[in-house]
């Protein structure tokens, strides 16, 4: 996923116009006008970076005369203690910019890293790890965009780029013949030919029944090890496999050896913590 420079710079605006309001009191008080400053952006702790691009937009909105040496990349790692960024100009922009430049990239970072954590939990076998869409509104593309950067994989973008038939779907369709799952199914092929059509699966009944009426990817919902390892022997590459429920860094990959093709994990966006990332100026 590519983010553009125009919704990275409209985010920008927006948190930097809700931070600073009539003004930086504090700095505007005591930072005289004409005054520069250096600063080193470090991390504090192991972690994955994304964001920079974030970071440079907040600081530029402020001052184009703030100018900056990359040290690292987004998507790559970092030791604590690394240098990430190194930053020169006007203090006043450095200073009253750095909260909303922190707030992107500890947040983005943060995703990036406990994304590549379940990534390097699933090496070796043959499944990929999928985000969700249990994302904070506004931030969907961000934050998807920093599950790339940590290695994984984005699944749809919202509710207008793939039919995901779930268990409510079926639930309203209990009562259609021959079954809700081949009603459901035919339905979203006439309506919508080319979008991919993935079925929510709670049982191996249903995961058949999603078989013959065609499903191209099968949703296998809190199902057990057992029932994961039988769940992909009935489907045998006919269709693809994504498991989903109960996955977190302990159990992922137990479930990546069942033989699913990818594991979609709501946490790397609704539970990754932000990581810790300072601004500190040089003498």
């Amino acid at each position: 996923m590519k983010l553009s420079a125009l919704e990275i710079r409209t985010a920008v605006r927006a948190a930097l116009a809700e931070d600073i309001g009539g003004g930086d009191a504090t700095t505007l008080a005591t930072v005289p006008l004409g005054l520069t400053a250096r600063a080193v952006m470090r991390a504090r702790e192991p972690l994955v970076v994304a964001g920079l691009e974030f970071v440079e937009t907040a600081f530029r909105e402020l001052s184009h005369r703030v100018n900056f040496q990359k040290i690292v990349r987004d998507g790559q790692p970092a030791k604590a203690g690394a240098v990430l960024l190194k930053i020169s100009g006007p203090a006043r922009p450095i200073l009253t910019a750095e909260r909303v430049a922190l707030n992107f990239i500890q947040r983005l970072s943060g995703v990036a890293t406990l994304t590549s954590q379940f990534v390097r939990a699933v090496r070796g076998t043959s499944a990929q790890i999928l985000d969700t869409r249990k994302t904070t509104p506004g931030w969907r593309r961000f934050e998807k965009y920093a599950v790339v950067c940590g290695g994984g994989k984005n699944h749809r973008l919202g509710l207008f780029d793939m039919v995901l038939i779930k268990d409510n779907h079926l639930a309203a369709l209990r009562k259609e013949k021959p079954n809700a799952i081949a009603t459901a199914i035919s339905r979203a092929r006439k309506k919508f030919p080319q979008l991919k059509i993935e079925i929510e699966a709670d049982t191996l009944d249903q995961v058949r029944q999603a078989l013959y009426a065609g499903a191209e990817m099968i949703l296998l919902d809190n199902m057990s090890l057992p029932q994961l390892r039988r769940a992909v022997e009935l489907v045998d590459g006919w269709a693809k496999t994504e498991a989903s429920g109960g996955v977190n860094l302990k159990t992922v990959r137990a479930i990546a050896q069942t033989g699913v093709d990818f594991i979609s994990v709501g946490a790397l966006t609704h539970s990754a913590p932000s990581v810790d990332i300072g601004l500190d100026f040089e003498a």
